[in-house]
């Protein structure tokens, strides 16, 4: 009788640890949902997304209005999920810093997935790629050959600094993001062109998140998969990447 006792005592307190395990991770779980960005979104009933201003990515109309490739795929992700939508412009410089520290709950900004970005930041699934093209003077392009392995680098935080430095003449090429380098060489063909007319880099674009929200990585990268299945991302990208038909927006 006395093991029989024993071997009850301990089965009830298995049974115990069992129910407090339980209570424990549906408590955790709770406290993980509601703290979760997505959560946070839905309760606000706004999504504020951090960006910069990139031709043709996201830039301002006539009338002040942000229009552009991220401004349309933030807007839509913002309706279907039923919220408004806010941009939080924020130099490229430090972006990353404004998302860690709170300035706005998600990036979608043209950014890159890079390894040194993935330490800091949870990346989606690409929702784009992008690449390096390059434009150059033409008036400068045969100096450029045969004086290259001493050319100065010049940086730029302002890529509307650096072309116009390109269209001054005080520079012999600027090696920027597509479809930037093509627009430029389009739009003044009798001084720029394009010495290679493919992307010499390919590199998928993505949201950027803070790192332990596991929720809100999953509903994005499901809403991507899901645009992109449709063909919205692409018909998207055909409008603002492979046409000028937005440029009286913006001119």
């Amino acid at each position: 009788m006395k093991r029989k006792l024993t071997v009850l005592t301990v089965f009830v307190l298995v049974l115990g640890l069992g129910l407090f395990g339980s209570a424990s991770a549906g408590k955790l779980q709770s406290q993980l949902t509601q703290e979760s960005t997505l959560e946070q979104i839905m309760k606000r009933g706004v999504m504020r997304v951090g960006m910069d201003t990139f031709v043709p990515w996201a830039m301002k109309d006539k009338t002040g209005k942000f229009v552009g490739f991220e401004i349309d795929v933030a807007t839509q992700l913002a309706e279907d999920m039923g919220v408004k939508v806010e941009f939080v412009p924020t130099k490229w410089a430090g972006i990353i810093p404004a998302l860690l520290t709170g300035k706005f709950d998600v990036l979608i900004g043209g950014m890159g997935i890079r390894t040194k970005r993935a330490l800091k930041v949870n990346f989606t699934i690409p929702y784009d790629y992008s690449g390096m093209s390059m434009v150059a003077s033409k008036k400068k392009a045969a100096a450029a050959k045969k004086f290259m392995p001493k050319a100065k680098l010049r940086l730029f935080e302002d890529q509307a600094q650096a072309y116009q430095e390109l269209r001054n003449d005080n520079v012999h090429a600027v090696v920027g993001s597509a479809p930037r380098p093509a627009f430029e060489a389009a739009n003044y063909p009798e001084t720029l062109f394009m010495p290679m007319k493919e992307n010499f880099t390919k590199e998928p674009i993505a949201f950027a998140l803070r790192k332990g929200d596991f929720d809100t990585l999953v509903f994005f990268n499901g809403w991507i998969q899901t645009k992109r299945d449709q063909g919205w991302l692409q018909e998207k990208h055909q409008y603002w990447f492979g046409t000028r038909d937005w440029a009286s927006l913006v001119e």
